[in-house]
């Protein structure tokens, strides 16, 4: 898979076969029930908290644990990928994911269902990385692009369409049908998976798990992604140390320590060589940063409805539909672009495109009309499809097929951390500026978002040099 994006358009119009698109639909739907658990037991934290009697601050922990985890197991991917073969470990984190959705809903106890989210999370973590593996070694890099766009969606929809079913659940029923309604749905995605994944064994196995650097990276990526978002919460920097940036700072040096160690082991379990590439460099980067665009907007978004506009829960749900499904909508032909042009060039157009359906919210009243809103949404949806799902693939297509496992596991870590960070910067200054004005505090919000934008097209326009040198390297 090293053959570099911008493949002729003869090779990237070649037809996806048919078992390849069931095998990407069967991946897709075990993604959309992991990332649509995300976001549909936040609308259902307040009955949790009433119906087993704890604190809601207590009742927040359902939410939190479960991402922490998420960030814990990601790094044992790329390993377990090399030792195993990624459809096992997809299969596996299937049936996991699967048999703790019936833990979390037996839970007798606000402690028991946060343990039972860790073990929900550990699974949940595997189900993406080891689902783009699976995609990328099936499908060949001149086709990757379409084939990762139907993944795309999923993973797209699910966050945006989960406020507005978990507030549906809990109309008709109690907040364990929450994660009772992943069972059906696990049943049937084991069956398709059992059917049409591969489970082949990797031909040349790796070495012994590198411990030490496991649990550097599994300490630091969670301790980061809580220290960022607990500090975005909190909207100051205020509580130090033992509150927020005591786990910024942890998880900051552990990272770090990894990076030593892994430059002095031979087999660890993250192989950072592969940023050597420099189109692979280049795409994590953008990748990072456009996630910050995407994944920390999800945080201003909702406040922006809720403190700016006075919207409801779930009506805030509704309203921001759009921007999940602006993005559904395009990335098919966000995919066949990529396969035709190469990941860099499409994340340049989509980087402007973010940039200027960024910018009206940095610049409108938060009592503009609300069509000029979803539409706004719906447009920047569209422009993220362009900017934030070609990065990915284009690490992917740089890679050989044997370093998928380490590539998917690296670039969701770096997806998660800068949508992290992201989401703290924006809540930092919407709450410092809040006092003094709502309309000033989200204007001063949305152009940090535009700047965060601004810098996801820098970094696309490095990928797109990059991609352009291996080319111009090739042909001579």
């Amino acid at each position: 898979m090293t053959t570099p994006a911008g493949a002729p358009a003869r090779a990237a119009d070649e037809p996806i076969p048919r078992p390849v698109w069931r095998l990407a639909l069967v991946i897709a739907f075990g993604a959309f029930m992991s990332q649509l658990d995300t976001s549909v037991v936040n609308v259902g934290l307040g009955t949790i908290a009433t119906d087993l009697h704890a604190e809601l601050a207590d009742a927040q922990w359902v939410a939190n644990a479960y991402l922490i985890a998420l960030g814990l197991s990601l790094p044992a991917c790329g390993w377990l990928g090399r030792r195993y073969g990624a459809g096992r470990v997809w299969l596996v984190s299937l049936a996991g994911f699967t048999l703790t959705s019936g833990m979390c809903a037996l839970a007798g106890g606000i402690g028991w269902l946060v343990a039972f989210r860790v073990a929900q999370g550990l699974t949940a973590g595997l189900l993406l990385p080891a689902g783009q593996t699976v995609l990328g070694q099936a499908v060949g890099p001149h086709r990757l692009g379409r084939v990762m766009a139907s993944l795309g969606i999923a993973v797209t929809l699910a966050p945006a369409l989960g406020p507005a079913f978990g507030g549906l659940v809990l109309d008709l029923g109690s907040w364990p049908w929450l994660f009772l309604v992943n069972l059906p749905l696990g049943a049937l995605g084991l069956c398709l998976g059992l059917r049409h994944v591969p489970r082949a064994r990797p031909p040349v196995q790796p070495g012994s798990l590198d411990w030490p650097g496991l649990l550097l990276v599994a300490a630091g990526v969670p301790l980061l992604i809580y220290g960022l978002s607990a500090w975005g919460e909190r909207g100051a920097a205020s509580e130090g140390f033992g509150g927020a940036l005591g786990p910024v700072a942890a998880g900051a040096l552990a990272l770090a320590a990894f990076a030593w160690h892994a430059r002095r082991t031979a087999h660890p379990v993250l192989d950072l060589r592969l940023f050597a590439n420099r189109a692979y460099a280049a795409a994590t980067a953008t990748a990072a940063l456009t996630g910050a665009a995407m994944f920390g907007a999800t945080l201003l978004f909702p406040l922006y409805f809720q403190i700016g506009r006075d919207t409801g829960v779930t009506g805030t749900g509704l309203a921001l539909i759009p921007l999940g499904l602006g993005t559904a909508l395009l990335l098919p032909l966000s995919g066949r672009l990529v396969d035709r042009l190469g990941g860099g060039v499409v994340s340049v157009y989509g980087g402007l495109a973010t940039v200027v359906t960024t910018l009206p919210f940095a610049l409108l009243d938060t009592d503009v009309n609300v069509v000029a809103v979803e539409v706004l949404l719906l447009l920047r949806g569209m422009a993220l499809a362009l900017a934030v799902t070609p990065p990915g693939i284009a690490a992917y297509q740089a890679v050989a097929s044997e370093q998928l496992p380490d590539a998917t596991t690296q670039v969701n870590i770096l997806q998660r951390l800068g949508g992290a960070l992201g989401g703290t910067v924006f809540a930092v200054v919407l709450a410092g500026k809040l006092p003094h004005g709502v309309d000033g505090a989200f204007h001063a919000a949305f152009w940090w978002l535009t700047a965060a934008s601004v810098l996801g097209l820098g970094s696309a326009a490095w990928l797109a040099a990059a991609q352009r040198r291996d080319r111009r390297a090739e042909a001579g």
